[in-house]
């Protein structure tokens, strides 16, 4: 890249992303020859999350991006609500596709499968596709290659959810690295280092992508984070002011379908989470949380 990339303004750890389409020149030194950028194309989208180490700097995940394969595991590593929430409202603020996989299927036990059935009621009720799969026996794998036909798709999730040996199972030459989970934590090892995009045998392109820990709302405006809860959005025309932000307002209607059970405490609990800026924090459906925790 020329420098001036890197001054222009763009707040960012890393201004050109994975995903960037791009217009270079080639500079020959000898016999080899150097791609230098010298312009990046405007982006159809990315997603974009707080640096872990920069607060004031932005991290850009992936660019152009068709859909997104977000994979969840309930224990191995655990995935929260917290976290699935926060990262479908920035793939709906950025207008992309997420499909919501479920991972390992094959590893758990009743209780853990009650949790995911919880689970894809709420996220399916809102119109998430969800797709339950198991990639050691090969169950709904071809489900999610037919997905990704012509399109780029990004697979992101924590470390150890499974998205190498997903990968490899949709495309078993590219030969991904994968590790097995730490028994005395529960978490995921490290994999994949980098993002990286590649091109698949079936006219497809993937983009797989380190694991992320969690997940920070960038540049969202309060009185619009309703917005990208779709069940929220649906509502807010039947409430008494148009700047509602389901808390205290009367004649809320996002407030009223909470005490009929019309929307999920879960995700208004993760809504006021981000609302008030608060870090990412674990949460089920286990949880025993209503109105008057919130008082």
């Amino acid at each position: 890249m020329k420098g001036k990339f890197r001054i222009s303004g763009i707040k960012s750890t890393n201004p050109i992303a994975v995903g960037d389409k791009v217009i270079f020149d080639l500079d020959k030194k000898g016999d080899e020859e150097t791609g230098v950028i010298k312009k990046i194309i405007d982006r159809d989208n990315f997603i974009v999350r707080k640096s872990v180490n920069l607060s004031k700097q932005i991290h850009i995940i992936a660019a152009n991006i068709d859909q997104v394969f977000l994979l969840i595991t309930i224990n191995n590593p655990p995935t929260f609500a917290a976290f699935i929430d926060r990262f479908l409202v920035c793939t709906r603020a950025y207008r992309i596709d997420t499909i919501l996989v479920f991972n390992k299927i094959d590893t758990y036990k009743l209780e853990e499968r009650a949790e995911i059935l919880y689970l894809k009621d709420i996220y399916e009720a809102i119109g998430y596709r969800c797709i339950e799969v198991s990639s050691t026996e090969n169950k709904n794998v071809d489900t999610v290659k037919e997905l990704m036909i012509g399109k780029t798709s990004m697979f992101v999730g924590h470390s150890g959810v499974g998205k190498s040996t997903l990968v490899n199972g949709i495309e078993p030459s590219l030969d991904l690295k994968t590790k097995e989970i730490s028994e005395q934590h529960k978490q995921g090892q490290h994999t994949t280092t980098f993002a990286e995009m590649f091109d698949l045998s079936f006219n497809a392109r993937i983009i797989d992508t380190p694991g992320i820990k969690g997940f920070g709302i960038v540049d969202i405006d309060k009185y619009e984070l309703g917005d990208y809860f779709p069940e929220f959005f649906e509502l807010k025309q039947h409430c008494k002011f148009n700047n509602c932000l389901h808390l205290k307002e009367p004649k809320c209607a996002v407030k009223d379908a909470l005490e009929e059970e019309e929307v999920s405490w879960s995700r208004y609990k993760s809504y006021l989470q981000i609302l008030e800026g608060e870090e990412e924090k674990e949460h089920f459906r286990t949880d025993i949380w209503n109105e008057e925790d919130n008082e």
